[in-house]
C-alpha cells in the first residue's frame, strides 16, 4: 500500500473518532492529549541520530565532490530568497484584502512571551559537544557538531576510512529505523487527527476565524500550486513540479496536523530520496538547514495575523513605513524560530505585538484561540518550502539520480 494512501486512512480514522468518541469530558481530553504527545514523541525519537550520521556523510562527500561551497551557497540563497518572497506575499495579500474586525475580548496576561536571543545564541554551542545531542527541539546544536566530525572527516581520510565506513553504516541503519517510524505514524495520524478535529471545531464554531482561514487556505494554494511550481520550471532544468508535489503529500499531511517542523524532517528526507531521487550528499546537508532556518511561512501568517489585530483595534489604515516595519520585523523572527518546532508562530506574533507597542502588547491574546491553526498553515508552507527549495539546490548542484521506471 502506497504511504499517502496509509496516511490518508489514519486521517479519516481519525476525523471519524472525533466526531463518534466522546471526548466532551476532562478525562477523554486529557487521554487524547497523552495519546498524541507520545506519538509526536515516538515521531522525533530516531531524529537526533539520524541528522548527526547523515549530516556527518553528507558533509564529508559534498567535499569529496568539491560542492560543499556551491551547496552551500545555493542553500542559503533559496532560504533567504523564499522567506523573503513569502513575506511580500503576505505582506501584498492582507493590504489588498481587508479581513473582517475580531471582536475584542477581555483577557488577563498570564506570561508574556520573548525569544531569548543571548540563550539562542549560547545554546548554538553548548559547553559539551554531546549535549548537543540531548536537545531534540532544537537541531541546529547537533547539526553544527555534525558539521564540525564531517570537517575533521575530510582531513585524513586514509587513517579514517573505518569510522567513515561504521559512520556509513549507522547514517544507512538509522534512515530505515526513520522510514519504519514514518510508517508508524500513519497509525498515529489516528490520534493526532482527532485531536487536530476538535480543535479546529472550536475554532471555526463561532465563525469569527473563517476569514483568516480562508486567506490562508489561498496563500497556500497560490504558493505551492503556482508559485514554487513555476520557480521549479525556470530554476531547474529539466524540473518536474508535478513530481515534487506528489512527494509533499505525506509531509502535507504530517506538517499541517501536528503543526511540528521537526516531525516532518524525516519524511522529507526519505521522500526526497526515494521519490526525488535526491542524494544522500544533499539530503542529509539541505533539508536540516531548511527545517531549521526556512521559516518563511511562519513570518506570512504572523504578518497577516498581525494586520488582522491591528484592524479589530483601529479603523485607520497602517502606514506604509509601518508595514515594512511589522514585514522586516516578521522576516527576521523567523530565522530566529529554529528552536521552537511548535507554536513558534505565535510567539513570533506575541513578540512582535510587544515590540510595536502603541497599545498592541497584548492583541495576540484575540488570536490566541486559533492558535494552532495559525501554526498549522505556518507548518505547511514551512514544509512546501523545504522540499521544492531542497529540489532546486540538488537540481543545480547535479545531486539528483535520474530513475527509469
Amino acid at each position: 500500500m502506497k504511504i499517502w494512501l496509509k496516511y490518508l486512512i489514519g486521517i479519516v480514522l481519525g476525523v471519524l473518532s472525533a466526531l463518534i468518541l466522546p471526548f466532551g469530558s476532562l478525562q477523554g481530553v486529557s487521554t487524547l492529549s497523552f495519546v498524541t504527545e507520545f506519538v509526536i514523541r515516538i515521531g522525533r525519537y530516531t531524529l537526533i541520530p539520524l541528522l548527526l550520521f547523515s549530516g556527518i556523510m553528507a558533509v564529508y562527500r559534498l567535499n569529496d565532490a568539491k560542492l560543499i561551497g556551491k551547496t552551500s551557497l545555493w542553500t542559503f540563497s533559496v532560504i533567504i530568497i523564499s522567506s523573503v518572497l513569502l513575506t511580500i506575499i503576505g505582506f501584498i495579500s492582507i493590504v489588498v484584502i481587508k479581513l473582517p474586525r475580531i471582536p475584542i475580548i477581555t483577557e488577563k496576561v498570564s506570561q508574556v512571551t520573548s525569544i531569548d536571543f543571548p540563550n539562542l545564541i549560547r545554546s548554538m554551542i553548548p559547553f559539551s559537544s554531546f549535549e548537543s545531542l540531548s536537545e531534540g527541539a532544537f537541531l541546529l546544536p547537533c547539526f553544527i557538531f555534525a558539521l564540525i566530525i564531517g570537517a575533521g572527516c575530510c582531513m585524513a581520510h586514509s587513517n579514517l576510512k573505518p569510522i567513515l565506513s561504521l559512520t556509513d553504516s549507522f547514517s544507512e541503519l538509522f534512515f530505515n529505523i526513520s522510514s519504519i517510524v514514518i510508517d508508524f505514524m500513519s497509525i498515529g495520524m489516528i490520534a493526532i487527527m482527532c485531536n487536530w478535529t476538535i480543535q479546529f471545531k472550536s475554532i471555526i464554531k463561532s465563525g469569527v476565524f473563517t476569514p483568516l482561514i480562508l486567506m490562508l487556505t489561498a496563500n497556500f494554494i497560490l504558493i505551492v500550486g503556482i508559485i514554487y511550481p513555476l520557480l521549479v520550471k525556470k530554476l531547474c532544468r529539466g524540473g518536474k513540479p508535478i513530481k515534487v508535489l506528489s512527494s509533499c503529500v505525506v509531509p502535507f499531511f504530517i506538517s499541517f496536523f501536528s503543526g511540528d517542523t521537526n516531525l516532518t524532517l524525516s519524511a522529507n528526507m526519505r521522500l526526497g530520496k526515494e521519490k526525488l531521487g535526491i542524494r544522500q550528499r544533499t539530503n542529509g546537508f539541505v533539508y536540516p538547514l531548511f527545517s531549521i532556518f526556512a521559516r518563511g511561512g511562519s513570518a506570512l501568517t504572523v504578518i497577516i495575523s498581525f494586520v488582522v489585530i491591528w484592524r479589530s483595534y483601529s479603523p485607520l489604515n497602517i502606514d506604509f513605513i509601518d508595514m515594512l516595519w511589522i514585514s522586516g520585523t516578521a522576516l527576521l523572527l523567523s530565522f530566529l524560530l529554529g528552536g521552537m518546532p511548535t507554536g513558534g508562530t505565535f510567539v513570533a506574533l506575541t513578540v512582535l505585538c510587544t515590540m510595536y507597542g502603541r497599545g498592541m502588547e497584548t492583541g495576540y491574546l484575540l488570536l490566541k484561540p486559533a492558535a494552532p491553526i495559525i501554526g498549522s498553515f505556518a507548518a505547511l508552507l514551512d514544509t512546501a518550502t523545504a522540499m521544492f527549495g531542497t529540489y532546486i539546490v540538488a537540481n543545480n548542484t547535479k545531486t539528483i539520480e535520474r530513475h527509469r521506471a
